[in-house]
């Protein structure tokens, strides 16, 4: 199902309010708080379960997919000019092996986070940048999304070989990959989203998602 490009589509028609530029730092995630205080969820195929958990001191986001594909979303904007780096923690506890991510069939991810630059009423011109666990592809590899392979780009931060039931920490220049990508300056996301999903495998995964945020170079 196309799931990944109804989002896509979703975010493209929607007015970004949530303006959180003006901070030196961006705490995206809020899982302390109620999820439907700040995450908007999006059911595609199925209801992945999403829940906010505590590990310590660490609040984070458990997430478990069966043959299912839906996805919270945060809009807002950010200014990637002023905190152009995006860093989260994410942990596998039960992943995906073996699929061709290059295909619809295999379009599934035990943990994906993406940011979206809108092209506002030119929907056509929305783009997405999805950083995945990939449990195909090779760590570093970057391949167009099998539904929208002209507005969504897909970067394995992680692979199969990567440890399960271990928090990992990441750290991407947005900026700087979507000038690598498209070729242009980008100054502006206009929404962040999380998915785990396995509607098109009919497999199952399980993830956790912790301290998203934006900050300076």
């Amino acid at each position: 199902m196309q799931s990944y490009f109804r989002v896509v589509a979703f975010l493209a028609a929607s007015t970004f309010a949530s303006v959180l530029s003006a901070n030196p730092s961006i705490d995206i995630s809020s899982f302390d708080r109620p999820l439907d205080e700040t995450w908007e969820d999006h059911s595609f195929e199925g209801d992945t379960h999403y829940e906010r958990r505590k590990e310590s001191d660490l609040d984070f986001l458990y997430a478990k997919s069966e043959a299912s594909a839906s996805g919270l979303v945060r809009e807002l904007e950010v200014d990637l000019e002023k905190t152009p780096v995006l860093t989260w923690r994410w942990r596998v506890n039960e992943g995906i092996q073996g699929l061709d991510e290059t295909t619809k069939n295999g379009d599934d991810y035990a943990a994906r986070i993406y940011v979206v630059v809108s092209g506002g009423f030119f929907f056509w011109k929305t783009k997405a940048l999805n950083f995945v666990w990939s449990g195909g592809e090779s760590k570093g590899e970057s391949w167009p999304n099998a539904f929208a392979p002209d507005n969504a780009r897909m970067v394995a931060l992680r692979d199969s070989r990567d440890p399960q039931r271990q928090w990992l920490e990441e750290r991407v220049n947005v900026a700087e990959l979507l000038y690598d990508w498209l070729g242009e300056k980008v100054t502006q996301i206009d929404a962040v989203a999380i998915m785990t999903d396995t509607d098109n495998s009919g497999l199952s995964a399980q993830a956790d998602y912790a301290s998203i945020r934006f900050e300076p170079k």
